[in-house]
């Protein structure tokens, strides 16, 4: 739910909350980080499913991007982030008029994520991604040797908000679940919802703290 809906909930102030979810968003990120490198110690990780979410800062006319990662067969989320993106489509002209320019950081987060993501990734790991023009680029600066395969987008499905897809088997079924997952979970990730982003590096911090919800379920060690 939304911090001041918290706040009333607990009736405390809603500076208390805000407070305490950025904390609690930086130690899940830290966790996340150093889980993570104890479950690669032996064996890094050989097949990863890529895509990116949408979801927008105070207007649909400031949209973002969220580059998320998941590990193909267990579903486990590796990594998440946010960044900044021009408004396309009908909206990219309000968008000009309204606010200016906007910068395009996809690029540039999504380096910093494989980046990152070197360590715990086999040299030669399996890339699953849709044919986006842009990932072959991102993903081989940083991994040269990952084994990167695409399938075609499909149309989605009313179930999950649009992550899902229609019939028949969808081979990047894991990531796209997992990202239905966070926007059933997260208030501000809902299709319509009144509760809406101000800051980004805010929104990263929440989608921490679900990733490691998220995790813990799947086995991850909670301590």
């Amino acid at each position: 739910m939304s911090e001041s809906e918290t706040a009333r909930l607990l009736k405390v102030r809603w500076e208390t909350v805000t407070n305490k979810a950025v904390l609690i968003g930086v130690c899940a990120k830290i966790w996340q980080r150093r889980e993570l490198a104890r479950r690669t110690r032996e064996a890094r990780i050989t097949a990863v499913q890529f895509d990116e979410m949408e979801t927008f800062e105070h207007s649909k006319l400031k949209p973002l991007s969220l580059p998320l990662m998941v590990e193909s067969k267990s579903r486990a989320i590796l990594d998440i982030c946010v960044a900044s993106m021009p408004a396309n489509g009908l909206l990219a002209k309000a968008s000009r008029k309204k606010y200016g320019p906007r910068a395009d950081d996809r690029a540039k987060v999504a380096d910093r994520m494989f980046q990152e993501m070197q360590a715990f990734l086999s040299p030669d790991v399996e890339i699953l991604s849709d044919k986006n023009p842009k990932y072959p680029k991102w993903i081989h600066a940083r991994i040269p040797n990952a084994v990167h395969l695409t399938v075609k987008g499909r149309k989605s499905a009313v179930v999950g908000q649009g992550e899902l897809k229609r019939g028949g088997w969808d081979p990047i079924f894991a990531l796209n679940h997992t990202a239905a997952m966070f926007r059933a979970n997260i208030n501000r990730l809902f299709r319509k919802t009144w509760c809406t982003t101000k800051l980004a590096w805010k929104l990263e911090l929440r989608l921490w703290m679900y990733v490691r919800k998220h995790n813990v379920a799947l086995g991850w060690n909670p301590a």
